[in-house]
């Protein structure tokens, strides 16, 4: 049974099963007792995990426990309005919210400050929440869509198109303005020096 537990960019849960993904995260218990999604978040924690820690084993959707989602990077995670775990990812996390103050000359943000301005950049209320963007100030290592295809701005004005199985060079778009999905605070901490983990796919040399 191929779970419902994928994270596309444009923040949809998908049940793919040629979606590997890199990173895990959660948001909550999202599914019943069936294994089925039923909704579309539980929590204002929205966080990326590592898909190993400690050794700790789980069964996915177990239940009464938090719906493990999967995303294909890093970089899609934020783009969902995910941010990097405090236990599991301490270093990432730190060096999020120390790119967050460079960003702008502001404290260092504790958890809930981060989750609170970040659940209000991510959503519509079950919507995902979307900014018009030009397409210049798009950061390395945010996504954007054009006409429903998310983008990945990979670095140097290099850009890629998302799929489930990774990233396809694409030549920047013509369009002046764009709906960017990464949020204004995960995009202002790109700016501040953070550097998402790409897939793979897009470190091939049509990348560099």
């Amino acid at each position: 049974m191929t779970l419902q537990n994928r994270v596309t960019p444009s923040n949809v849960l998908v049940a793919d099963a040629g979606y590997r993904g890199m990173f895990m995260g959660n948001r909550g218990v999202l599914h019943n007792g069936r294994r089925e999604i039923v909704r579309w978040r539980n929590e204002r924690r929205w966080i990326i995990c590592r898909t190993e820690f400690k050794g700790r084993r789980r069964v996915p959707m177990t239940p009464g426990r938090y719906t493990e989602l999967f995303f294909l990077d890093e970089a899609t995670a934020l783009a969902a309005g995910h941010r990097p775990c405090a236990e599991c990812q301490r270093d990432r996390y730190n060096a999020f919210r120390r790119a967050l103050s460079a960003a702008d000359g502001s404290a260092v943000l504790s958890a809930a400050e981060v989750d609170l301005r970040l659940d209000g950049e991510r959503r519509d209320g079950n919507v995902q929440r979307r900014h018009v963007v030009e397409l210049d100030d798009v950061p390395d290592g945010a996504m954007f869509t054009i006409d429903e295809t998310a983008y990945l701005k990979v670095r140097d004005e290099r850009f890629a198109v998302w799929s489930a199985s990774g990233y396809k060079p694409a030549a920047r778009p013509t369009v002046a303005q764009v709906e960017m999905l990464t949020p204004p605070l995960s995009a202002a901490a790109l700016r501040g020096g953070f550097e998402p983990t790409f897939h793979p796919s897009a470190a091939t040399r049509c990348f560099l």
